[in-house]
């Protein structure tokens, strides 16, 4: 039967490659990469370092397809993100049937972990249960930005005894969150930050973290919100594109 591993590499450092995904690397036959265009492919790049780096005395093949793009001119976000899962699914089921013999392993190498905004692991469990293709799937967890970006700040998540928030920018910008008080924000195109600058508030922000091209600002986030948004214009117009996250936490937090 062929075999599927989803496999987190991390956010972008390849020494924050776990050694489970070292051995899982090393049972691939075929790599499956989504390349997302002349602006990302330095994702395309790292990705093909790691397998350089960590696979030894295996043969394998790399296929590159082209990912789909999300409709940016939907107002619906949640349908838009559906429509482009099942756009992929076509995608990864063409992949499966015509780039995977019986008896190989093929690998999609997702960044961070599998789990935190990305739809890999829907999208092959959603093919998997369509019953058009036989194979069994693992998934393979990673360092996420959120926890590479709390390491390079050396800040915890959350004060002792409180809970953290993990959320998007679309629903930062409703509001800080009255039931707690560490939120970290992913996918935030519109810098959704500015419109908490009259809550007490510290950002611990950071893009690309863990690449070279990374970037770490810290400070009471009224006092830094302009160098943030001046600094991420700047990346985003040098690299053609930005992957960014930031911690939030209410000002006067103690630890015991």
């Amino acid at each position: 039967m062929k075999r599927i591993l989803i496999i987190g590499i991390g956010a972008g450092n390849p020494e924050y490659v776990t050694i489970q995904a070292v051995n899982a690397l090393n049972q691939v036959d075929v790599f499956f990469v989504m390349d997302k265009g002349l602006s990302k492919e330095k994702l395309v790049a790292l990705r093909k370092e790691i397998i350089e780096r960590y696979v030894k005395d295996r043969a394998y093949r790399i296929v590159e397809a082209a990912s789909p793009e999300r409709k940016r001119d939907g107002q619906d976000y949640v349908a838009t993100v559906q429509e482009l899962n099942l756009d992929k699914q076509l995608v990864f089921e063409r992949l499966i049937s015509d780039e995977l013999s019986d008896g190989e392993c093929g690998a999609f190498l997702v960044w961070g972990d599998p789990s935190l905004y990305d739809s890999t692991m829907r999208i092959i469990g959603a093919i998997a249960r369509s019953g058009r293709h036989e194979f069994e799937y693992e998934v393979i967890p990673g360092i996420s930005s959120v926890q590479a970006l709390a390491a390079k700040h050396r800040v915890a998540l959350n004060a002792i005894g409180q809970s953290v928030e993990i959320t998007n920018g679309r629903t930062i910008a409703e509001g800080f969150p009255n039931n707690v008080d560490s939120v970290v924000v992913m996918l935030d195109a519109q810098n959704a930050f500015r419109q908490l600058c009259d809550e007490d508030l510290d950002i611990y922000w950071g893009a690309y973290v863990g690449t070279p091209d990374e970037i770490l600002l810290a400070g009471k986030l009224r006092e830094v919100v302009d160098d943030i948004e001046r600094i991420r214009a700047d990346a985003r117009q040098r690299n053609g594109w930005i992957m960014d996250t930031y911690l939030l936490k209410r000002r006067g937090e103690t630890e015991e």
